[in-house]
């Protein structure tokens, strides 16, 4: 019996410092995880610095870019050499993609959907451009220009489409 007191006489003095031993570690434990998410929050802010005037110039490249093939601009800026209405659209198409060359890398600052909306707007300029060929068949160069421009005067761009996005995901950046 008296053992059992003894034991029990231990326990009494052991409980309070397992207590203690339980909220310690956890105290530490919340403590550690907060040190570590404010260490990862001031390096993520850090990197902000460095990285929001590399984004912001990516989108002001990609607007450049989307400026340059809309087609009521890429029309003025790319005269014809020639009367070849196949040779004119050629040349059309070959400035839009040197034009996406140009600015491929820029992808890696902007989201997914941006990219996918400025690749989108490529394709659809390049898409009209070629129904404007093939819709002037027998017209010459001047004709399927005239039809390029009143067919964007009609209704917005694919480019300015894809621009009202951009400015839109560049507004959410602030």
């Amino acid at each position: 019996m008296e053992e059992a007191t003894q034991v029990i006489s231990y326990l009494a003095y052991l409980l309070p410092a397992i207590v203690v031993g339980v909220i310690a570690y956890f105290f530490f434990k919340g403590h550690t995880a907060n040190e570590e998410g404010r260490r990862r929050y001031l390096i993520q802010k850090e990197a902000q610095k460095q990285v929001l005037p590399l984004r912001l110039q990516a989108y002001e490249r990609i607007t450049l870019f989307l400026e340059r093939i809309d087609p009521n601009k890429l029309l003025i800026r790319v005269k014809p050499f020639s009367d070849s209405k196949d040779d004119y659209e050629n040349l059309l198409i070959k400035n839009i993609e040197q034009e996406y060359e140009h600015n491929l890398t820029q992808q890696i600052y902007v989201t997914p959907e941006c990219w996918n909306l400025v690749n989108a707007a490529k394709n659809a300029t390049i898409h009209v451009i070629r129904q404007g060929a093939m819709h002037e068949k027998d017209g010459n160069v001047d004709k399927m220009r005239e039809w390029l421009l009143q067919n964007f005067m009609e209704e917005v761009s694919p480019s300015q489409k894809a621009l009202a996005y951009v400015k839109k995901e560049v507004g959410e950046l602030f």
